[in-house]
């Protein structure tokens, strides 16, 4: 293919695979968790760290992660002690996240309204080889911990109370879910922008849904769907000259209708399939007479 001649579709291609598989990796958790728009709130708060590393004149990217990882213990703390003032700190964190990324960008010599545009709704073919390190760095350290603590995080996801009771510690599985989310954001954020990036991280693991009842093929599904749009939305943007970010976006969301539109018919058949085993599985027959030595005699 001719766009693998250019290095920086190389990089490109290899940031929007790294992305495909770690997005959906930590957006199940968070899909299981009822915090879908946790990524897009992040995002926010990881502005600020962008406009912050240019200010510094130093790499937006590990800035963006420290600060975004700091916001996300702060949301953890609003849910754990905010209550019915939970929303509104939220918000205000949200808000204000965004509203300093604009600021600090403005006041820092390197800034400029184009760099805002490539954080905010990603820019995959400007990834430069340092970013590719960052990026390679902080996407195995969200792997470690979404596939190596995948039974204890599943548990906490989905019901918090029976892993208190088994022994988990919830609260700490809780604040590495919302810190390995904090650093998918910004591993994800020179492909999809900040943005879009919540748009993969529950787009694919919503899709893979659709057709799966296990967890475990639930994950794979969607981690597979990720890799699909990712790549299939690089290649599309070199060859159409459209915004990498919001077409992987529009392919995640067709894949859905996709799979949404297969899952009423695959659970018919399904439900066909279980009825018939139900029914082969009563082997029980009942003689139609008695022979005369198994008569009761009083």
């Amino acid at each position: 293919m001719e766009m693998l001649n250019f290095a920086f579709m190389q990089r490109a291609l290899i940031a929007a695979l790294i992305v495909g598989i770690t997005a959906p990796a930590i957006g199940i958790y968070l899909v299981q968790r009822r915090q879908a728009l946790m990524g897009d709130g992040i995002g926010h708060v990881a502005l600020t760290g962008v406009g912050l590393g240019f200010l510094l004149n130093t790499s937006p990217v590990w800035v963006a992660t420290l600060v975004a990882v700091v916001g996300s213990v702060v949301m953890e703390l609003i849910r754990w002690y905010g209550k019915t003032r939970g929303d509104l700190a939220l918000a205000m964190l949200f808000y204000g996240g965004m509203a300093g990324g604009v600021m600090l960008m403005n006041l820092s010599d390197a800034g400029s309204s184009a760099n805002l545009g490539t954080y905010l709704f990603g820019s995959i073919t400007t990834v430069s080889p340092q970013d590719m390190t960052t990026i390679c760095v902080l996407a195995a350290l969200v792997l470690a911990i979404t596939v190596g603590l995948r039974r204890q995080l599943f548990a906490v996801c989905q019901d918090e109370e029976f892993a208190r009771v088994t022994g988990l510690p919830v609260r700490l599985l809780n604040l590495l879910v919302a810190v390995t989310a904090a650093v998918t954001v910004t591993v994800a954020m020179r492909v999809v922008g900040l943005l879009l990036v919540s748009a993969l991280m529950v787009i694919p693991v919503a899709a893979a849904q659709q057709i799966s009842r296990s967890f475990a093929v639930t994950f794979v599904t969607a981690v597979a769907i990720g890799v699909a749009v990712t790549l299939t939305g690089t290649t599309a943007s070199y060859y159409v000259d459209v915004p990498s970010g919001a077409t992987i976006v529009l392919f995640a969301i067709a894949l859905f209708v996709v799979f949404t539109a297969l899952a009423a018919p695959l659970a018919r058949r399904r439900a066909a399939a279980a009825a018939a085993t139900a029914g082969k599985g009563c082997t029980l027959e009942i003689p139609g007479s008695r022979p005369a030595e198994d008569d009761v005699k009083v």
